[in-house]
């Protein structure tokens, strides 16, 4: 018997499933909206065609300019303690393939996603508007800074290691509100980070150890 080859579609709607069952589900990944928001973005049209392979494992993988897309876990764990219903306005610092952006558009009513890197932000645009994620708007801008125009924000979620908090992100933020942020003292390793406000306060709960490309700017790096 003749078997056909598995056409492209079933495949990543295979792997995916694969990534969900063995790489998130297992480790702790419980919320049903991040799952389902997981299981629908094609992972494999935000890498390089040499890394399509690669789209599902539970690994980062290199975007050009020293940058990553960031390994599924990361993604689905950071969505999955920004706690969204669905009705938010979410700020993400670091659009970089674009990947998170879809995610997160899926997940909150709007997406503003600032990115530095100007050839990143024209690569996203075009993904983005390709698959039709029509509520996420992308800024060219530093992203230590936030982006004023479009706040406040009921969630930040920043995905690239800082220094320390920076200031604007709570400045931008609603009452109620979250910032998940990894921060260390290393370019190589932080420790992820929800700050939620409070009556005026911030209150800050250890997530874990993550490793993420370093923020670059006033509260991060030097580039």
């Amino acid at each position: 018997m003749n078997h056909s080859p598995m056409k492209d579609s079933d495949r990543w709607k295979l792997e995916c499933q694969t990534m969900l069952a063995q790489h998130l589900q297992p480790r702790g990944i419980d919320d049903r909206r991040v799952l389902d928001a997981m299981s629908q973005v094609p992972r494999e049209k935000f890498v390089s065609l040499d890394q399509q392979s690669l789209a599902y494992n539970d690994c980062a993988l290199p975007i050009g300019y020293n940058q990553t897309i960031s390994q599924p876990f990361t993604v689905a764990y950071m969505c999955q303690a920004a706690q969204l219903k669905g009705d938010e306005n979410v700020l993400e610092v670091g659009t970089g393939s674009g990947y998170g952006a879809a995610v997160l558009s899926l997940l909150a009513s709007e997406v503003h996603t600032v990115e530095r890197i100007p050839e990143f932000k024209k690569q996203a645009t075009e993904r983005l508007h390709r698959f039709g994620y029509s509520n996420v708007h992308i800024h060219t801008a530093d992203g230590n800074q936030g982006v004023q125009e479009a706040a406040p924000y009921d969630v930040i979620i920043v995905t690239a290691g800082a220094a320390s908090l920076p200031e604007p992100y709570r400045n931008q933020l609603k009452p109620d509100g979250r910032i998940i942020i990894p921060i260390g003292t290393e370019h190589t390793g932080q420790t992820m980070y929800r700050f939620t406000l409070k009556n005026g306060e911030l209150s800050e709960e250890n997530l874990g150890a993550f490793t993420f490309v370093p923020l670059i700017g006033e509260y991060g790096w030097p580039v």
